[in-house]
């Protein structure tokens, strides 16, 4: 009874930061607005494709998608040691994992976004990989919006057993004819011992859709966590500030990040690693690129153990006279042997920089995309080959057509 008025008093408080939004404008109901892909909209296929969903599952070892509040597909290839459902079906299935893992990294009283979807009927995919098994390809998950005026709220878990691994590709997309929403992203990953999780989520969202992930990340002694969010395209409000606990020795966490704000986005993103035993590394680097609308990027490595190793790099790049780049490290040591660091830069393109490629033959806007694409080459690690094309297409096409 309590911890139902906790979610009560939770769901009525404004959000702590970034902008407020009204849950109750939007519709939040549980219906099945269509069966398979194979019903969405050419637009929303294309959509899907975009942000590294593969509608032939070829490549993939398991797919999930989750139209509105409604899964339509969760399906693994035959053999494999994987589990894949939707979270209620879960819930129900392994009442036992129930007090282990749901809301255990993300409390359901955190702010009014996870109140909300805790005290709603379970939604979004269940994951898990036995110990010692090894997936090789790709696993893809995918939630989309395709109702006008939706309110989506996904709860999502992800065990990776000790020494099992995974690579997990989740794209999170709406319809382009669809101009208005919020989706609910709940995240609780568990990376268990000698494990190792990659987990790549592309997000390309309509115009004036507003998104809320709330992630928390577990990693247990010698696991590796490695993260890529790629965000490149115009949407009305996204704040996400995803926490990685590194639990045991050894673990190591990666978090990249690629955004570019176009004018009328609002971005508050960024990132917090909690390195609590010693021998723990971190590392987070994150590119951003305002044309003209609004970024905020904020970094968080705390260190609360002896021998501990984490960097931080917030840099950014403004095309625009309009919008701005906020850019705000911070670094919090609890003990004298604990090595921390951060870089931080918002700034413009030198026109020396631009001068040195003419002078080479190249013309102002050649110059000035080979200096953007260069800016946006973070080493994004664990994707297939094909994903990797595409992404490093989108890049191409941004620095060639938007970025100048």
């Amino acid at each position: 009874m309590s911890e139902q008025v906790n979610l009560q008093e939770a769901l009525v408080k404004k959000a702590a930061f970034g902008n407020d939004i009204d849950l109750e404008k939007f519709d939040d109901n549980n219906e099945q607005h269509v069966q398979s892909t194979a019903e969405l909209s050419a637009a929303g296929k294309e959509r899907l494709e975009h942000v590294g969903i593969d509608l032939e599952r070829e490549n993939r070892s398991a797919s999930f998608i989750q139209v509105d509040n409604a899964p339509i597909e969760a399906e693994v290839k035959p053999q494999l040691p994987l589990e894949l459902m939707n979270t209620g079906a879960a819930a129900k299935k392994y009442p036992e994992l129930v007090k282990k893992y749901w809301w255990n990294a993300v409390k359901a009283d955190t702010d009014k976004y996870t109140a909300k979807t805790a005290l709603e009927q379970e939604q979004g995919y269940f994951i898990r990989v036995k110990a010692g098994q090894k997936i090789e390809a790709p696993l893809q998950a995918c939630v989309f919006i395709g109702h006008e005026e939706q309110l989506q709220r996904v709860h999502n878990i992800v065990i990776v057993e000790e020494g099992a691994e995974l690579n997990i590709i989740s794209g999170c997309a709406s319809d382009p004819g669809v101009e208005k929403g919020v989706h609910i992203g709940i995240s609780e990953f568990y990376v268990e011992k000698n494990a190792k999780l990659t987990f790549t989520m592309i997000h390309s969202w309509g115009e004036n859709i507003a998104v809320r992930p709330r992630s928390v990340t577990i990693i247990e002694e010698g696991g590796q966590f490695i993260s890529n969010y790629v965000c490149m395209e115009k949407v009305k409000d996204v704040q996400m500030y995803p926490t990685t606990k590194l639990v045991g020795e050894g673990a190591v966490a990666r978090l990249n990040s690629i955004l570019v704000a176009p004018e009328g986005s609002h971005l508050d993103i960024g990132g917090k690693a909690l390195l609590e035993v010693p021998g723990t590394r971190a590392e987070i680097v994150t590119r951003t690129i305002s044309t003209g609308g609004e970024i905020i990027n904020r970094g968080n490595l705390t260190g609360r153990a002896e021998g501990i190793r984490a960097h931080l790099e917030c840099n950014g790049l403004m095309l625009s006279n309009k919008g701005y780049i906020s850019a705000i490290p911070e670094l919090d040591a609890f003990t004298g042997n604990a090595e921390l660091s951060h870089e931080a830069a918002v700034g413009r393109i030198a026109p020396e920089e631009i001068e040195y490629l003419m002078a080479r033959g190249m013309d102002e806007e050649e110059a000035t995309a080979t200096i953007v694409r260069g800016f946006l080459n973070v080493n994004i690690e664990g994707l297939p080959e094909s994903l990797a094309k595409k992404i490093n297409e989108t890049l191409d096409t941004f620095t060639y057509n938007k970025g100048m």
